[in-house]
């Protein structure tokens, strides 16, 4: 990437709501993908990311997301489509850009499978800025009518090895195919097999592409982490927990 250096949030055009949100969670310096993602995304690329789990990529697109609200319209129609391969990390990532987009009022409805559509429909009715969707039940809801893309300017495969893998190759296809060819494509991926290159290929323009590789402990060096394991009977539990907080403190 040609983007320049971030080595802290408050270098980035984002606004007010979305900086006091930063502070309130603690959050100072962006991590390695943030710092390369979310410049790229402010500027208008195409973003084709390569990053393990944990690495704080949800932030990444969370916040060039919230940047395209429009907080004028009481009923407004999608303006980004994250899918994610299971309804746990649609939960996850619906909160967290509730979290961070609190203060600007943002509207994220999340839909997956094992839920009742009716509810769902329900949600969509009633405008969301942001739909967060597990890729099945996403196409569902684009068959019903009942999810409009045609105002989505931000798409992201979050986990898209991981959707790939379950047979969602398909389903993505076709979503990808229902929304504005106008739009920003935001693919993050575990692994980069050749089929990921192939929608890339098909679906993004130029992106930008951006390797985070997993920190590595050095041989002979042990991890800034000590673990321990407390064995307690089941009923006692919740008291120990209490005193191993009231001890430990931690923020």
């Amino acid at each position: 990437s040609t983007q320049p250096a971030v080595s802290n949030f408050a270098d980035l055009a984002l606004p007010e709501p979305l900086q006091k949100a930063l502070a309130d969670v603690g959050y100072e310096t962006p991590s390695a993908i943030q710092a390369a993602t979310i410049p790229a995304l402010l500027d208008g690329r195409d973003v084709l990311g390569q990053a393990q789990t944990g690495t704080g990529k949800t932030a990444a697109f969370a916040l060039p997301i919230l940047q395209l609200l429009d907080m004028n319209n009481d009923r407004p129609s999608p303006v980004a489509l994250v899918l994610v391969p299971t309804r746990e990390l649609a939960m996850q990532v619906s909160e967290a850009i509730y979290k961070y987009g609190h203060d600007l009022r943002a509207r994220c409805v999340p839909i997956y499978g094992g839920q009742p559509i009716g509810r769902q429909i329900d949600a969509l009715s009633r405008g969301t800025h942001v739909v967060v969707a597990t890729p099945g039940r996403a196409l569902d809801h684009i068959r019903k009518k009942t999810l409009k893309l045609e105002h989505i300017q931000m798409v992201v495969l979050d986990e898209a090895d991981e959707m790939l893998d379950m047979g969602f190759a398909e389903d993505l296809e076709a979503i990808l195919e229902s929304t504005p060819k106008e739009r920003q494509t935001v693919l993050f991926s575990a692994t980069m097999p050749p089929r990921i290159d192939a929608i890339a290929r098909r679906h993004q323009r130029d992106p930008i592409r951006i390797t985070i590789q997993r920190s590595t402990t050095e041989a002979g060096t042990s991890p800034l982490v000590k673990q321990s394991a407390y064995m307690i009977p089941r009923h006692h539990k919740a008291a120990a927990l209490g005193r191993i907080l009231d001890i430990e403190a931690p923020e």
